[in-house]
């Protein structure tokens, strides 16, 4: 459509808004030059809600033709927003607003550090819209991890997403924890609503074996933990409460400048911010529903470089934005960029076409759309700013024509650093409050027990309760430790840092015991070795937390009484007095300013403990044993039994009789090896008892002296116990 009275210039240097007809106005971006006659031209409001598709190399002006149109939209007071995943045309927009229009201005800036604006994009879905945003998601992520995405993936994804939308006060940072924290878990499943997803927790996940489920998702924590690990990204999603709510921004007319500079915050966090974005527009934008579509305001969605967020929502976006009024001006730099679905979605449904210079095989693409008019070889070779177009107008698609853009058109104004300024009074959060929120909601504030959170995590992963741990400080460097053992409070207990240190001046002789500080936690005290009892223990009970004042040197008294032991000094002549009369007291001195009328508080030693006597072993001689019923025969039959042999003639078995144990001599030496070795075996009596002590050599010990069976030897024997030679020799 061609100008009309005001000019674009006319309409951007007018500080004040302007009156006109929405439906009728001309957003001007080009001019046309017949036969030496030029004039501007644009696009219509009712034209523009069939979406916008710009196409070109790099630097051949798309970005200064979507500069004038954001600007002209601005300064006509309409809501816009802008994605920018380069950022220099965002920062030079803001620096051209209009001061009546400076309030309207929402400036998202990841890399504005210390100032973050809550984005939780699971905060506030209606129940028809959970499944779709779930989708969406996928379809981001998708696009961020292509190559490396999975079916298993996309279920269990889905599914934890699903899960958290019913739990307020959760957000993307809590996907990893759903698969780490049973306890958070378990909760989460508590607050489902949809039958099938709460099914999918508590008996199908529930029921993967430890293996399995650590395999499952591990690698959805690796690709989500990129995100949730940095600080720039986390502090933005992981706010519960978003600062910018889309349908207001949508329904106020306010203007959204996004900054998504991937070269200030990474390409994957710049596509995952602006597909969450653009997730959250198109939902703002279907939930319109509840509103008559002829009350519907306009809302203006500029997206360059969207290869980046080009999902299969897209083509949803394309084919239903247009009833509730969100409007697409999209641009890229060629067709490759785009996944055929989404290529197909965007020459199908776009009403305005305008093309600069492209590649030859874009050019192949395009020319059914620009023929007969202009053929490959035309649309190759446009100069710099010069555009071929096929333009709606009055919702009819006309005949392709060339034409040039128009330069910059908006006067500068100077409004960045206010912009900028109000933005964050409005809309942003200090980042310290924010991290501090986040390091509570994780269970890792400042002063946590980071070695206590391990203790329970492992616990948790192996099923074994954690070891109790007990607080002690160093002798030393009074430092404050945890250790899983009681020891002995009344000795020294060094860290890791002083341990080698105290070591080595005990060895150059420069260690003072004296120095060494003792803390006991239900004493409530802090003393020194020197201080001690004789018994080496803390001397009664003190109610509030003093300081034991040691001695740095013997006193007169120590050197007159040896004996007596002078642990400490006091300030008043009343305690002074009972020092010098008392043999075993400690005295010690409060660290905070004390009651009236107490300076000092004397503590009497206990009694020291005396040890109780060990019990003394018992040794039964073998001799007044006697033998169990049936059992073997006992050392006593089978001397009898030689006894009898000797009387019958008979030799003598190898090893028995005489008390040198060598037996008799007769017939010995003539016998068969085999056969002297199988006799010489003896059968012995078994018993459960132990077996007494024998003399160390056996040989001069009288009969029934034990003889060495080896791990037996010299344990006692309870009375009435019965001892085998089971492997005697």
């Amino acid at each position: 459509m061609t100008e009309g009275r005001h000019s674009p210039l006319t309409i951007l240097t007018n500080t004040m808004p302007r009156i006109h007809d929405h439906e009728n106005e001309i957003n001007y971006f080009a001019r046309t030059n017949h036969r030496g006659h030029s004039r501007k031209f644009g696009i219509k409001t009712d034209d523009r809600r069939r979406h916008m598709y710009i196409i070109g190399k790099t630097g051949m002006g798309k970005t200064t033709l979507i500069e004038n149109m954001v600007l002209q939209d601005i300064y006509n007071g309409h809501g816009v927003a802008y994605i920018d995943p380069h950022g220099d045309t965002v920062e030079k927009i803001i620096d051209y607003i209009p001061s009546w229009r400076i309030n309207d201005v929402v400036y998202l800036n990841p890399a504005d550090l210390d100032y973050p604006i809550g984005f939780n994009v699971l905060e506030a879905v209606t129940q028809t819209q959970k499944h779709l945003l779930s989708a969406n998601l996928m379809g981001v992520f998708k696009k961020i991890w292509e190559g490396m995405w999975s079916a298993r993936m996309e279920y269990i994804l889905s599914n934890t997403i699903l899960a958290l939308m019913d739990t307020p006060g959760t957000t993307l940072v809590a996907v990893n924890r759903m698969y780490s924290d049973a306890d958070f878990r378990k909760m989460v499943v508590t607050n489902i609503k949809d039958p099938i997803v709460k099914q999918f927790w508590v008996m199908e996940y529930a029921g993967y074996s430890e293996k399995f489920a650590t395999e499952a998702v591990a690698a959805i924590q690796n690709k989500i933990g990129q995100f949730i690990t940095s600080g720039l990204i986390r502090n933005i999603i992981g706010q519960v409460k978003s600062t910018i709510n889309i349908r207001e921004l949508m329904d106020e007319q306010k203007i959204f400048l996004v900054n998504l500079s991937k070269g200030r915050i990474g390409e994957d966090n710049m596509r995952l911010l602006g597909g969450m974005l653009i997730t959250k527009i198109q939902l703002a934008a279907m939930d319109r529903v509840d509103i008559p579509e002829a009350l519907r305001k306009d809302y203006y969605l500029y997206v360059d470089e969207f290869q980046n967020f080009a999902t299969e929502s897209f083509a949803a976006i394309l084919s239903e934005a247009r009833k509730f009024r969100l409007n697409l001006i999209v641009a890229h730099q060629y067709i490759a960029q785009l996944t055929e679905e989404v290529r197909d979605a965007v020459l199908g449904n776009v009403g305005t076409l305008v093309l600069f210079r492209v590649g030859a095989p874009d050019g192949l693409t395009l020319e059914p759309e620009m023929a007969p008019r202009f053929l490959v070889e035309d649309i190759i070779n446009l100069p710099k700013f010069q555009i071929y177009i096929k333009l709606m107008i009055d919702g009819v698609a006309s005949a392709p024509f060339s034409a040039a853009t128009l330069p910059p058109i908006a006067r500068l104004t100077e409004s960045q650093e206010k912009v900028i300024r109000v933005s964050r009074e409005r809309y942003s959060r200090n980042r310290d409050e924010i991290e501090e929120k986040i390091a509570k909601w994780a269970g890792i504030a400042e002063d946590a027990d980071i070695d206590a959170l391990m203790e329970q995590a492992k616990a948790k992963s192996t099923g074994n309760p954690p070891k109790k741990k007990y607080n002690y400080k160093c002798s030393w460097c009074a430092k404050d430790m945890k250790i899983p053992v009681k020891l002995d409070r009344t000795r020294p207990i060094y860290c890791e840092d002083c341990r080698d240190k105290v070591s080595d001046l005990k060895r150059t002789r420069e260690y003072d015991a004296r120095k060494d500080l003792i803390y006991d936690e239900e004493l409530n005290v802090v003393g020194s070795v020197a201080e001690l009892g004789s018994d080496g223990a803390w001397v009664g009970k003190v109610e509030e937390k003093e300081e034991v004042v040691a001695l740095s040197e013997k006193t007169d008294m120590e050197r007159e009484a040896p004996k007596e032991r002078v642990v400490g000094q006091t300030t008043s002549d009343e305690n002074r007095e009972a020092v010098a009369e008392a043999k075993d007291v400690l005295v010690v001195k409060p660290v905070s300013k004390p009651p009236e009328g107490k300076r000092d508080v004397i503590i009497k030693k206990p009694e020291p403990n005396v040890e109780k006597p060990t019990e003394a072993k018992t040794v039964i001689p073998l001799h007044t044993l006697k033998s169990p019923p049936n059992a073997r025969p006992s050392l006593q039959e089978s001397d009898q039994k030689r006894k009898r042999r000797r009387k019958r003639g008979g030799s003598q078995p190898a090893g028995g009789g005489g008390r040198d144990g060598k037996g008799g001599k007769q017939g010995i030496q003539d016998r068969p090896r085999q056969e002297r070795l199988q006799k010489q075996h003896v059968t012995n009596a078994r018993t459960s008892a132990r077996r007494p002590e024998r003399p160390r050599d056996h040989r001069s010990a009288p009969i029934g002296a034990v003889p060495d069976v080896g791990s037996t030897i010299g344990k006692p024997l309870k009375p009435g116990a019965h001892v085998s030679f089971d492997d005697a020799t």
